[in-house]
């Protein structure tokens, strides 16, 4: 009991350190009695941090204002970009779609249709689940697979029993819609909801 009290009490002072950095208040979490917890999303975060630097290709122990400096920096790199016609888009097929060129509409239909064709040709389509358990991870797989909105008849076609599962499929969305873990704009696609 006193070395986990101890545990905690290192943990809310760094957190209290970090937390009058940015004039946070965490009193009430570390208070709640799960300091467990707060090591785990400490862990959590600095996994988070140590991902983030590696995707940029920076070193994981930069201090914020040498992160700040990066950013800026990336910035300015990308304005040039974007003013001599090359854009970096952050979720290209629904940017494309609606703010590309012509040129890079052009090129995104035919990734599309070159995606298709692979599918086509990568073999013989699974069956599908008659376990209703197993019909739901089926469905969502495809639905983790789709990089965009996707009606449910697509994905009964692509299982061997094609139209004959559709409304087994659409039940599993039904069901997953209703659970919040899948979206709709139009209430005939559907895409699994990402964080932010």
């Amino acid at each position: 009991m006193r070395a986990e009290a101890t545990a905690v009490g290192r943990v809310q002072r760094l957190f209290e350190e970090r937390a009058e950095d940015r004039r946070l208040h965490i009193a009430p979490i570390i208070g709640c009695g799960c300091g467990e917890l707060v090591l785990i999303l400490k862990e959590l975060h600095d996994r988070l941090d140590a991902a983030v630097a590696e995707a940029y290709g920076w070193p994981v122990d930069l201090t914020e204002e040498e992160v700040l400096t990066h950013l800026v920096d990336l910035n300015k790199e990308r304005v040039k970009e974007e003013a001599r016609g090359k854009m970096r888009w952050l979720r290209p097929d629904y940017q494309i779609q609606r703010f590309g060129s012509d040129k890079e509409k052009a090129e995104q239909l035919e990734a599309d249709l070159g995606e298709a064709i692979a599918a086509i040709l990568s073999g013989p389509k699974p069956a599908f689940p008659k376990d209703e358990r197993d019909q739901t991870f089926a469905v969502h797989q495809a639905l983790m697979a789709a990089e965009r909105p996707v009606e449910p008849a697509t994905i009964a076609a692509s299982f061997k029993q094609g139209r004959k599962c559709l409304d087994s499929v659409s039940a599993v969305i039904a069901s997953l819609y209703r659970m919040g873990l899948v979206s709709t704009s139009d209430g005939k696609s559907f895409e699994l909801r990402r964080a932010a």
